[in-house]
């Protein structure tokens, strides 16, 4: 009989009320794969959007979908011709697949070995899990899509959330002046992380202000809120700056804007870069909550807020 493990699932597109917990086969090893047991999973706002049917014409999916694309863990097993890990070693992995069906919220994963980098030493397993999609996603937003440069400027939509809270660290780790856009209350967090100047979207009009900071406008816009936010930013865009979003897909911008879109991919180097980063204490993540398998719901419930401040997860027992 197949090993089992427990798992949160949902076989149907709809609201937090389709997840449940069961029991299900531990995923079968294949050539080039890795088993991982699961220390810690993140928890992601895309989880809600895939588990609401939102991309479901973009995303290939089959029933029963365990959901989640962070993780921390521990290499259990290995498949034929995968020896990069060790059984036992410490691994973190943005788990995303081609096919979306089996995800972090579960005791065992099984990926390709070459999605996994070797898990930062210095940090928790909570925080290790907090960290491959927002950083790949800050890092291939800004350097790959940005081409985000020392000395430039990047003005940050939705800094305080968990992607613009590393966008923030990566940036100043770049040599790069960073204004955060976020809520007066997290203004003090994201001075902590490193952000030059902060800007209230709520009372402010956004390009304005940022337009009294940076005269001559700002290399960068990174996008991780959209909306009025958005509009309102444009004004202090120089020309020939960069605007780069992972949420708006470019409808209606003006066509002469540099303009990318991007949906993060799995990238084993860039978690190496990021594993640096963190052990060198330039790159911190702030996990705000920890939930047990069992309270997936009220995980799923809290992302889908759009208020969290830094990373929730998800810890395996």
């Amino acid at each position: 009989m197949a090993k089992q493990m427990k798992a949160v699932l949902y076989e149907e597109f709809g609201g937090p009320d389709k997840l449940k917990v069961q029991t299900v086969p531990v995923p079968e090893l294949k050539e080039g794969e890795v088993l991982v047991r699961i220390k810690a999973a993140g928890v992601n706002p895309v989880d809600y959007a895939v588990r609401e049917g939102y991309l479901k014409d973009y995303l290939p999916s089959s029933f029963p979908i365990i959901p989640g694309w962070d993780v921390a863990g521990v290499v259990e097993d290995r498949g034929f011709s995968a020896r990069r890990f060790e059984p036992g070693d410490e691994v973190y992995a943005y788990a995303r697949r081609p096919h979306v069906q089996n995800g972090t919220y579960a005791e065992y994963i099984v990926l390709p070995e070459t999605y996994l980098a070797k898990k930062p030493q210095n940090i928790s397993w909570e925080e290790a899990a907090g960290i491959p999609l927002v950083g790949l996603t800050a890092w291939q937003s800004m350097f790959d899509a940005g081409k985000l440069q020392e000395g430039q400027t990047v003005l940050i939509l939705g800094a305080s959330g968990g992607v613009g809270s590393l966008a923030i660290q990566l940036a100043k780790a770049k040599g790069a002046k960073v204004i955060g856009v976020a809520s007066e209350r997290n203004h003090a967090y994201m001075k902590e992380l490193g952000a030059d100047f902060t800007l209230d979207y709520k009372n402010n009009h956004v390009g304005e202000v940022a337009k009294k900071l940076m005269p001559n406008g700002v290399d960068l816009i990174f996008d991780c809120a959209s909306g009025e936010t958005l509009e309102q930013s444009l004004q202090v865009l120089k020309p020939g700056g960069k605007l780069v979003s992972i949420l708006h897909q470019g409808e209606g911008l003006d066509p002469n804007i540099d303009f990318k879109y991007v949906f993060v991919e799995p990238n084993a180097r860039q978690l190496y870069q990021l594993r640096e980063l963190v052990e060198s204490n330039q790159l911190q993540v702030h996990v705000s909550k920890t939930y047990r398998l069992e309270e997936a719901i009220e995980a799923q419930k809290q992302i889908q807020t759009l208020h969290t401040k830094g990373k929730i997860v998800i810890v395996s027992a």
